[in-house]
């Protein structure tokens, strides 16, 4: 099957974050079984998702490893004009949830892995596709703790997330954090003899946005960035039940999305701090005031240096002759780097921009792209890195 055809058929299967997977997984095990390829599964608790892992070649070398997930983001209450979970080509695109992030890479991974299949290979490529990435990483830290345990490690990780198949060599790192302010309820018509929560909240959220101010005028900086700076976020509160009862708990979900020059952990102490100081001196009259902050998920950055192996590598089968990119959304490639020590970069058809909308959609000249990237990574695989 070629990428397109992949592709019309990856697209048709509606793997929304938390959701099963098997049916997609299934389909490329069947693939890649077909042409003789072995896979590992390592699946989630409740067994309805799956990592799928391959290897093509000889296994006691390192390899290249070409990485993807399967996910995709939610398309209700979008105004798709087309239908979703069918591809559709018109004017040289290619439109599906998906199709820009990032099943048109995944497409291209599995074409080039079928093809690899019928051609004796001096140096392994290894295949990763991954679950629940959309909702930070998750999935792919099953398959990261079981190839820890594997040795040879592959020596180099290609993540195709869409780049407009340019080099990136660096995303920035994010803490996901819930505050919770507790304060005391009480009748609003004897307000006063309450502590207000969400009072208790939008002094929380000041403190963000004194905190935001202080990185963005003198943080480190990243000029590669489109934001060269770390940046803090809050993007959900929750409190109250009801206007006539003073509110005694509010919850406010926020990230930190670090460059590599900042320790998030520096980052979140100084909120710490600050929380702590908005509560401290309410506690004389209600102590059970507090403000604790707790952690939801986390994902490292990536900094490849522009001088290392894979980037040359990738220099050799990409067209990109420009400067390396550093990419505004975080990817599995930090946990590869961070975790597995396998130097990582960045590199896929399409451009976010397209991602996360209705009419999502790929160029067809994108895929193309790929493939002929990921067809001149197997000739130099045939004759051995």
């Amino acid at each position: 099957m070629n990428t397109l055809a992949i592709l019309e058929r990856l697209v048709a299967f509606p793997t929304l974050s938390r959701t099963s997977s098997q049916a997609l997984i299934d389909f490329v095990q069947g693939l890649l079984h077909g042409a003789g390829v072995e896979t590992m599964l390592v699946e989630s608790a409740d067994g309805t998702r799956a990592n799928l892992f391959a290897t093509i070649g000889p296994a006691d070398h390192g390899g290249v490893l070409l990485s993807g997930h399967t996910d995709v983001v939610p398309v209700e209450g979008q105004a798709w004009t087309k239908d979703p979970f069918s591809l559709s080509i018109e004017a040289g695109r290619a439109y599906g949830r998906g199709t820009a992030d990032m099943k048109g890479f995944l497409a291209s991974a599995i074409a080039v892995a079928l093809r690899a299949s019928g051609r004796k290979l001096r140096t392994p490529l290894h295949l990763a596709l991954s679950y629940d990435e959309e909702i930070g990483c998750v999935g792919v830290r099953g398959l990261l703790e079981t190839l820890a345990g594997r040795t040879p490690r592959p020596m180099a990780c290609i993540v195709g997330e869409p780049t407009g198949m340019r080099i990136a060599t660096g995303h920035k790192g994010k803490l996901a954090l819930t505050a919770c302010c507790v304060g005391q309820a009480a009748h609003s018509a004897l307000a006063p003899t309450g502590l207000n929560a969400l009072h208790l909240g939008a002094d929380f959220l000041a403190l963000l946005r004194r905190e935001q101010e202080r990185l963005a005028k003198s943080g480190a900086r990243d000029a590669a960035y489109d934001v060269p700076f770390s940046t803090i976020h809050a993007g959900c509160m929750h409190g109250g039940q009801a206007l006539n009862i003073v509110p005694d708990r509010c919850d406010i979900d926020f990230e930190i999305r670090n460059i590599a020059a900042d320790d998030p952990q520096a980052i979140l102490a100084r909120l710490f701090d600050g929380a702590e100081a908005i509560v401290a001196p309410l506690r004389a009259s209600f102590p059970m005031a507090a403000i604790t902050i707790d952690e939801v998920n986390a994902y490292p950055g990536l900094d490849t240096a522009d001088q290392a192996d894979i980037v040359r590598l990738l220099r050799q089968i990409t067209a990109d002759d420009g400067p390396t990119c550093k990419v505004a959304f975080g990817t599995e490639a930090g946990l590869f780097h961070g975790q597995l020590g396998i130097p990582s970069v960045v590199c896929g058809p399409g451009h976010m921009a397209q991602g996360h909308k209705p009419d999502e959609y790929i160029a067809i000249e994108q895929l193309a792209a790929c493939d002929q990237m990921l067809d001149r990574l197997l000739d130099i695989l045939v004759a051995g890195l």
